[in-house]
């Protein structure tokens, strides 16, 4: 099921190689439908918004439906189980405490000659969260691209998600995003609601910036409107990579291996080790777990594409290797994680110890569990306050200032053939 390797075999280069050029993202004939559904929304407006959700959702939209109500917003409560609300509750309020801390001030220095330097940092103004709809349900999702959006500073956040055909929305992403902090919530989806997002209609605001999951209709479609507003990015498979020693227990490991594998078939699940025993025993346990697991037909698969053992020498070819890698999730399980932590490069999150496994941070330790994928965590961070603000820089000069770098300016300018540049600066001399 899952193929033990050694460091520097072929097979182990081409299998980097498959993680870090898999996408789902390169479908021409998808990326058409996107496109005509996109410019739809763009010349015809609402019109165009509530046939597509017609047609996709089986759901007749109007103006009146269109918004989660009040009322809707009070029955989600009811419906939702108390405990699992009172969890939310606890995960929103982590998720918020860890998104204080990257706060950071606009600021101005001014110097003795009357030079005055510095920045100002202002939230965006409006963003869109889009949520993906059916029978599933990622309340932690919900609140990982909200909270932060919140605790920026971002006046109006709307949200949108895909209505079943009775136009209901699921009652715990209703919940999640009610305790995150949403402003608004729409009762539409796919290519159609990035769209609208992205350009307006009659009833969906234009937004600054869209955040959130979705299938490859809405990956497309994010892609595509970038440019028009900004994006968070453009999701891949989940990964996770996990370093291990003789200290590690193999039945932990494996569970941590399984827990992305489960995600989809192109998902990447890697341990990388110095000792034989723990790769035999996570082998096993990988094939004990995977047969009482309700995803197992995903998990092979995903296993068998993209899952690896690799032997290594040294902690130093497990970093080399790792950092090639440069995984969304990784798990440094030794005896002494910390003293890796230096030589690690390129990961979106890190997860240091045996009692530290990738689900506690998609759910509940705090930082967000929007991560950057398929390699581009080598320039990548993971989802955070950064992405909800923008920056102006602030300038203010005396004539004594001016003047002190005035034939500077002139200089540079003459150089770069830009005349007028120089005579600006020039009339003040």
């Amino acid at each position: 099921m899952i193929s033990v390797i050694k460091y520097g075999e072929e097979k182990g280069k081409k299998l980097v190689e498959d993680i870090l050029s898999r996408s789902q993202l390169e479908n021409k004939e998808v990326q058409q439908t996107v496109d005509g559904i996109i410019a739809d929304i763009r010349s015809k407006g609402d019109e165009a918004l509530f046939e597509y959700t017609r047609k996709f959702d089986g759901y007749e939209l109007t103006v009146d439906n269109i918004l989660v109500t009040k009322q809707e917003i009070a029955e989600a409560y009811e419906i939702v189980d108390s405990e699992l609300i009172e969890v939310i509750r606890k995960s929103a309020a982590r998720i918020g405490a860890f998104h204080e801390k990257q706060k950071i001030n606009s600021w101005l220095e001014p110097s003795k000659n009357g030079e005055m330097l510095g920045q100002l940092v202002r939230p965006l103004e409006r963003v869109g969260v889009y949520v993906p709809g059916g029978k599933a349900a990622y309340p932690s999702s919900v609140l990982m691209n909200i909270i932060p959006a919140k605790v920026a500073g971002v006046e109006d956040i709307v949200m949108v998600t895909p209505p079943g055909k009775e136009g209901k929305i699921n009652p715990t992403t209703i919940v999640a995003a009610d305790i995150a902090g949403v402003d608004r919530i729409y009762k539409v989806g796919g290519a159609q609601a990035v769209a609208a997002l992205a350009f307006g209609t009659e009833s969906v605001p234009k937004v600054d910036k869209i955040v959130g999951p979705g299938n490859i209709f809405v990956a497309l479609a994010k892609r595509s409107v970038y440019g028009y507003v900004n994006i968070d990015s453009v999701a891949g498979p989940s990964e996770i990579l996990v370093i291990a020693d003789d200290s590690a227990n193999s039945t932990y490991v494996a569970a941590d291996l399984l827990s992305q594998a489960e995600h989809d078939e192109m998902a990447s699940a890697i341990l990388i080790t110095t000792s034989p025993r723990l790769a035999q025993e996570v082998s096993e346990e990988l094939e004990r777990q995977t047969a009482v697991l309700e995803r197992k037909e995903i998990i092979e698969k995903s296993l068998e594409n993209y899952g690896a053992i690799i032997l290594v020498n040294s902690y130093d070819e497990a970093c080399a290797l790792s950092n090639a890698v440069a995984p969304e999730h990784m798990e440094i399980c030794t005896k002494e994680p910390f003293s890796l932590l230096p030589k690690i490069q390129n990961a979106g999150a890190i997860f240091l110890g045996h009692y530290t496994p990738e689900p506690l941070g998609d759910y509940m330790a705090g930082p967000n569990h929007v991560l950057p994928t398929g390699g581009t965590a080598r320039f990548f961070s993971p989802l955070s306050i950064d992405d909800y603000i923008k920056k102006s820089s602030i300038l203010s000069f005396s004539e004594e200032a001016f003047k002190a770098l005035g034939d500077d300016v002139i200089c540079f300018a003459k150089a770069e053939g830009l005349t007028a540049h120089a005579n600006s600066v020039k009339v003040r001399m």
